[in-house]
C-alpha cells in the first residue's frame, strides 16, 4: 500500500499542477517510507512545508514545520519557532503546539518548562486516549 500510494504521488508531482492535497500527501509518503523516526527524510520533508507554507500558509502548517526542523536540527532549533508561533498567539489554544513545546523543553532537560506546556496541552485536550498519553509524560517529568 506504501509503493502504491507512493507511486501515486509521484504522478501527482510529475503532473506539476502541484496543490496543498499533493504536498501533504507527499510529506506523508516520506514518512511512510521511513523504517522509524530516525531513517525519516528530515530535510526533505523541511523543505515539503517550506512549499506548504508557501502555496497554503498556515500556523499550523508552520507548527509542523517547526517539528520538522526538530528533527532535522535538533530541538533548540524547533523550540525558537515553535516559542515564535506560540508569541505571535495564533495557537495559543492549540493543544499540539503546546504538546510540541513540550516535547522539545522535555527533550532538552528543561523540565518545569516541559511540566507547565504539558498541562496547558492537557488542559486543551478532550481526547481520553491523549489525555493519557500527556498525563503519562507529566508522570514521568514528576519522577525524574
Amino acid at each position: 500500500m506504501i509503493a502504491e500510494g507512493t507511486a501515486r504521488v509521484e504522478k501527482a508531482l510529475a503532473s506539476r499542477r502541484i496543490g496543498p492535497y499533493t504536498l501533504q500527501a507527499a510529506i506523508s509518503a516520506v514518512h511512510a517510507e521511513a523504517p522509524d523516526a530516525a531513517a525519516t527524510d528530515w530535510s526533505q520533508i523541511v523543505g515539503l512545508y517550506d512549499v506548504l507554507a508557501r502555496a497554503e500558509p498556515s500556523p499550523v502548517v508552520e507548527l509542523n514545520r517547526a517539528v520538522a526542523v526538530a528533527m532535522r536540527d535538533g530541538p533548540n532549533a524547533g523550540l525558537a519557532l515553535v516559542d515564535a508561533i506560540l508569541a505571535r498567539g495564533e495557537l495559543s489554544d492549540y493543544r499540539l503546539a503546546h504538546a510540541a513545546r513540550a516535547d522539545l523543553c522535555r527533550r532538552l532537560g528543561r523540565t518545569a518548562e516541559a511540566g507547565a506546556s504539558y498541562e496547558r496541552a492537557l488542559a486543551l485536550t478532550r481526547q481520553e486516549p491523549e489525555r493519557r498519553f500527556l498525563a503519562k509524560r507529566l508522570a514521568e517529568l514528576a519522577n525524574q
